[in-house]
C-alpha cells in the first residue's frame, strides 16, 4: 500500500468503525456511568473492546475497499487489455484487407507490374501480374526466373535495353522506352518506370516495374513523322525530306569526292488532264507516275514530289556520267509509257532540268533552284526534253520571276492592248473580219511578245482574267466599228486551255455580248485542234453550250493535231483554220500542197469555211485561190495592227483582187524533189 492510501485509511476511518465506536461508548456509558468509580476497570475493558471491534471493522473495511480497488483495477486492466486486443485484431484485419486490396489492385491493374530479384546479378523475374502476361503473351510460369533484360530486349532496340540494364546495375529509379517481342513474335512498344525496393536492413532486395503499352502511340507518332516527311497523295518524299536527303548526299559526296545529280521533272501539259478530266483523274495519273519513278531508282536514291506536277529525283554518287544519263533515259521512257484510264490511253511526257554537285553548286537550295531553272528551259525546247543547268539560266529564271510579278499587275494597270490582223474573203477580196491578238506594252521593257508571256499566264492561271478582258475589249471594239458603218465584220478571239475548262466561260461570253450589244454572229471563238480533241465528249458539250450563244466556232491550227473524221463531223464548228506550218511551203513542198488541198476539200464537204493563216507571198495566195480557200490572213495583206490603223484600212477600203476578177490565175506547178 502506498503512502497516500495509508494516510487515507488512517485518517479517514470507515463509517462502520465510527458507528461501532459510537455504539460501544454509548453502551459502556449507560452501563457504568453511575458506578464508574467501582467498576471503572470493566468500563475500560468495554471501551477497549469497543475500540478493538471498531479497529477490526475498520481493518475489514480497509480490506474490502482494497479488494474492491484491486478488483476494479483488475477489471479496468482487463477491459483495457480487451480493448487493446480488439484494436490490434482490427488493425491486423485492416492490414490484411489492405494487403488483399493492394494485391487485387495489382492483379487487376491495366499496367503491367513486374518484380525482379535484385540479389541476383541477372535480376530474374519474381512476379508478374496478368496485365504483364497479356502484354507479352507469356504466362507467368514461363517468365519467372528469366533474365530481366532478355524479357525486354529486341535486336533492333539496343538503346532501351542498355538503359534498363544501367538503371538496375546502379539501383536507380528511372523511365525507359523499350521495344520487345511478344510470344507470337510480334513487336510492341512499352514505357517502363522501374524503382528499387529496400528491405528492413536498407539493402535493395527487389526492383518493382510498371509498364504501359504505347504501341498505338508509337504507330501514331510514326504516322505523324511519315506525314511530315512524305507527300500525302503519292507517298513520295516531300520537300522537307528531300532537303534532308540532299544535304546528307552532299556531305557524303564531299568526303568521297563524288557527284550528286538533281533531276527536276516537270510534266508536260499535265494541267490539261486536270482541266478536261478533273482532279480525280489527275491524282490517279500522279500516283501511277510516282510508282513508275520509284521503280526506276536504286535504294540509295530518292524520288520527291516537289509540287503539283513536279518531281525531283536525287541520284546519289552515280558511277559516272554515262550511268546517270542511262538512268535519266529510263526515267523519261517510264513516264512516256501510256496510262490506261476509263476514257482511254493517255500519254504523258516530261521535261527535265539537271544540276550536278559540286559543279553547279554546293548548297541544297541552290542545286534545286538551278535544276528548276534548267527544267523551265527544257520546256521551252518542247516536250520530252532535258537540259543541264548553265549560269545563263539563272538570269532567265530571274527574268521569268520578274515577269510573273509584272504580269499580276499588268491587267490592273491597263498595260495590255489588242492588235487586229485582217481576214480577207478571197471571192470578193474585201476585209470580212479580223483576229484579235493581245500585246503587252510594258512601261519599262516596252512591247513584249505574246510568245514570252502567254505560256506564263497559262501556268499561273492569269490567262482566265486576261482572256475575259480580251473578249470584252474585242466585243466593244467591233461595236465601235459597226457604229462607224462597217457592219459586215466578224471578230475572232483565241481561247486557251484554261479558259476552255473554266466553268464561267459561257456566262462571261454571254455577259460580254450583252454588254457590248453586238450580234453574236459577229463574234467567233478559235480553239486549237488538240484542245478540242483532248477530251472529245466534254469538248463537244462545251462547244454546244457556246454554239447556243449564237457565236461562230473555228478550229485553229488544223492539221497539227490528231482529229479523226468520226469526231470532226460531230463538232458543232463553222470554220477550219489551216496552220501556217503547211501554208509556208505549199508552193515548194508537194506533201504540204496535197495536205492543204485536202483540208480545203474536206472542209467544204463538211460544209465548213476554210481560213488559211500565215499567207506571206503572192504564190501562196494564188495556190489558195486556185484550190478554193475561202479566206486568208497573213503579212501578204497586213500584219496585225492597232485599232486606229485597222480603222484606216477599213476607211481606205483596202482589198485584194477578187478570185473571180483575176484572169491570170494559173495552177501552181510543183515538182517533187
Amino acid at each position: 500500500m502506498n503512502a497516500s492510501k495509508f494516510r487515507r485509511f488512517c485518517f479517514y476511518p470507515s463509517p462502520v468503525a465510527l458507528l461501532a465506536v459510537g455504539a460501544g461508548f454509548s453502551i459502556t456509558y449507560l452501563l457504568f456511568f453511575e458506578q464508574l468509580e467501582n467498576r471503572w476497570i470493566i468500563a475500560a475493558i468495554g471501551a477497549i473492546f469497543t475500540l478493538l471491534v471498531a479497529l477490526y471493522l475498520h481493518i475489514t473495511a480497509i480490506h474490502s475497499r482494497y479488494a474492491a480497488d484491486m478488483i476494479a483495477a483488475s477489471t479496468s486492466e482487463l477491459l483495457l487489455s480487451k480493448q487493446l486486443l480488439q484494436s490490434d485484431k482490427a488493425s491486423r484485419k485492416f492490414s490484411e484487407l489492405a494487403l488483399q486490396l493492394r494485391d487485387r489492385a495489382i492483379e487487376l491493374s491495366a499496367n503491367a507490374i513486374s518484380i525482379y530479384d535484385a540479389t541476383d546479378s541477372h535480376f530474374p523475374l519474381s512476379y508478374s501480374n496478368p496485365a504483364f502476361e497479356r502484354m507479352t503473351g507469356f504466362r507467368s510460369a514461363e517468365l519467372v526466373g528469366k533474365h530481366c533484360c532478355l524479357l525486354h530486349a529486341d535486336e533492333l532496340d539496343t538503346t532501351g535495353s542498355q538503359h534498363l540494364a544501367m538503371l538496375m546495375k546502379e539501383k536507380r529509379v528511372g523511365n525507359v522506352v523499350l521495344r520487345s517481342k511478344k510470344k507470337d513474335g510480334s513487336l510492341y512498344w512499352s514505357e517502363m518506370h522501374i524503382a528499387p525496393v529496400e528491405n528492413s536492413s536498407g539493402v535493395v532486395s527487389h526492383f518493382v516495374a510498371a509498364q504501359t503499352d504505347i504501341t498505338a502511340l508509337k504507330l501514331y507518332e510514326d504516322q505523324l513523322q511519315h506525314r511530315a516527311h512524305h507527300d500525302s497523295l503519292t507517298g513520295l518524299a516531300n520537300r522537307v525530306l528531300l532537303r534532308a536527303k540532299l544535304g546528307t548526299a552532299i556531305q557524303a559526296a564531299s568526303r568521297s569526292n563524288r557527284s550528286v545529280w538533281t533531276l527536276f521533272l516537270g510534266l508536260d501539259r499535265f494541267k490539261l488532264i486536270n482541266e478536261t478530266l478533273g482532279h480525280y483523274a489527275g491524282d490517279h495519273v500522279l500516283k501511277i507516275l510516282a510508282a513508275r519513278l520509284n521503280s526506276c531508282i536504286s535504294v540509295t536514291d530518292t524520288v520527291s514530289r516537289f509540287a503539283g506536277d513536279e518531281f525531283v529525283v536525287l541520284l546519289q554518287a552515280p558511277d559516272d556520267e554515262k550511268a546517270a544519263m542511262d538512268n535519266l533515259e529510263i526515267i523519261m521512257a517510264s513516264i512516256a509509257q501510256p496510262i490506261a484510264m476509263e476514257e482511254g490511253n493517255f500519254f504523258i511526257s516530261c521535261s527535265v532540268g539537271i544540276s550536278v554537285f559540286p559543279k553547279d553548286g554546293n548548297d541544297v537550295d541552290l542545286l534545286i533552284r538551278h535544276a528548276d531553272s534548267a527544267m523551265h528551259c527544257a520546256k521551252e525546247s518542247g516536250p520530252s526534253s532535258f537540259n543541264f543547268y548553265t549560269p545563263k539560266q539563272n538570269l532567265r529564271a530571274l527574268e521569268r520571276t520578274t515577269m510573273e510579278a509584272d504580269l499580276h499587275v499588268a491587267l490592273e494597270r491597263q498595260e495590255f492592248i489588242l492588235h487586229y490582223q485582217p481576214q480577207v474573203d478571197l471571192s470578193t477580196g474585201r476585209i470580212v473580219g479580223m483576229e484579235a491578238l493581245i500585246r503587252w506594252q510594258h512601261p519599262e521593257k516596252g512591247r513584249i511578245s505574246p510568245i514570252e508571256f502567254i505560256g506564263l499566264a497559262e501556268e499561273t492561271g492569269l490567262i482566265v482574267p486576261i482572256g475575259t478582258w480580251v473578249i470584252r475589249t474585242a466585243c466593244q471594239q467591233i461595236k465601235s466599228w459597226q457604229r462607224m458603218g462597217f457592219v459586215d465584220l466578224r471578230i475572232s478571239v483565241n481561247l486557251s486551255a484554261r479558259q476552255f475548262s473554266d466553268v464561267q466561260l459561257v456566262s462571261s461570253i454571254r455577259a460580254a455580248l450583252s454588254e457590248s450589244g453586238i450580234d453574236p454572229r459577229c463574234f467567233e471563238l478559235e480553239l486549237t485542234e488538240s484542245l478540242v480533241m483532248a477530251d472529245v465528249e466534254r469538248g463537244i458539250t462545251i462547244l454546244r453550250d457556246l454554239k447556243g450563244l449564237g457565236v461562230s466556232l473555228a478550229v485553229d491550227d488544223f492539221g497539227t493535231g490528231y482529229s479523226s473524221l468520226a469526231y470532226l463531223k460531230r463538232l458543232p464548228i463553222d470554220v477550219l483554220k489551216i496552220d501556217r506550218s503547211f501554208v509556208n511551203d505549199i508552193t515548194v513542198d508537194v506533201d504540204d500542197a496535197v495536205i492543204v488541198a485536202s483540208i480545203i476539200s474536206l472542209a467544204h464537204n463538211l460544209r465548213l469555211s476554210v481560213v488559211a493563216e500565215g499567207v506571206e507571198t503572192d504564190d501562196q495566195l494564188t495556190f489558195l485561190q486556185v484550190h478554193g480557200c475561202d479566206e486568208i490572213q497573213g503579212y501578204h495583206f497586213s500584219r496585225p495592227v492597232s485599232a486606229d490603223e485597222f480603222t484606216l484600212l477599213l476607211k481606205e477600203k483596202k482589198a485584194l483582187p477578187s478570185r473571180d476578177s483575176r484572169q491570170d490565175i494559173v495552177p501552181v506547178k510543183l515538182v517533187a524533189v
